[in-house]
């Protein structure tokens, strides 16, 4: 059984973010890149446990990026992926994206294809549902469990108020998210080892992109604090209804 596990380069959290042309797009210069951490510490850590347990064959990992990426694309060949697709395309359009890894995705043959819940930069959530929908194969999202057996996967994730359990057949497209599995770090023999793993560039299919930026904007500075001392709580409760008006 194969799994394809889709990672992205984003910016790294602690990293100061600025705008260019025209506030349209994010300035690199400077900025410290990532492997998406849904699609690290979840997405990728639980295919290598399946391929470990002997549930799984290969686990083949995708971006769509430029050669930029590729920089994160090894670490995550470090931390055991067995090979790479690299769709060279700069394009943020959800659906040219999703299009890009179905079809990857169909041309491979993977029975399992695994995402992060979303990118930390983003925060669309949309790619995993593109992409089982364009494979035509089944969707479950927010996964914080998973098994396989003969063909099926058993999957927990989360609902409002409690978990719920689901299985469905292979192929099939699931989005994973914290409680999926715990984080890895690449040991030097799988850095040494990722240097001569097949990562293989490819150009993207002819798509029609269907959204583009106009613009970014940065939350609104915050403002200072005031201090209240705890003597005087009718103070407080002044400039709670009065300045801050939560009541």
């Amino acid at each position: 059984m194969k799994i394809l596990v889709c990672v992205s380069k984003t910016p790294d959290t602690t990293a100061k973010i600025a705008f260019t042309d025209n506030n349209s797009k994010f300035a690199e210069a400077g900025v410290q890149f990532i492997i998406n951490p849904y699609d690290e510490w979840y997405a990728l850590v639980r295919a290598l446990e399946l391929k470990e347990a002997g549930m799984a064959t290969s686990v083949s990992l995708i971006t769509v990026a430029t050669a930029d990426a590729d920089a994160i694309i090894r670490k995550a060949l470090a931390i055991g992926g067995d090979d790479a697709i690299r769709i060279n395309s700069d394009n943020h359009d959800s659906f040219f994206i999703a299009s890009q890894i179905a079809a990857a995705a169909k041309d491979g043959g993977y029975d399992l294809v695994l995402t992060g819940k979303e990118t930390i930069d983003y925060n669309g959530s949309s790619i995993g549902g593109m992409v089982a929908e364009l494979m035509d194969v089944p969707y479950i999202s927010l996964a914080t469990k998973l098994d396989l057996n003969n063909g099926t996967a058993t999957v927990i994730r989360e609902i409002e108020g409690g978990e719920e359990t689901n299985e469905v057949s292979l192929p099939c497209v699931i989005s994973c998210q914290k409680g999926m599995a715990e984080q890895r770090i690449p040991n030097m023999k799988g850095i040494m080892g990722a240097r001569t793993k097949p990562l293989t560039v490819k150009e993207p299919i002819s798509v029609e992109t269907l959204t583009h930026i106009v613009s970014f904007d940065l939350p609104p500075a915050k403002s200072g604090v005031k201090l209240v001392s705890a003597d005087n709580p009718e103070e407080l409760v002044r400039l709670l209804h009065e300045e801050a008006k939560v009541f």
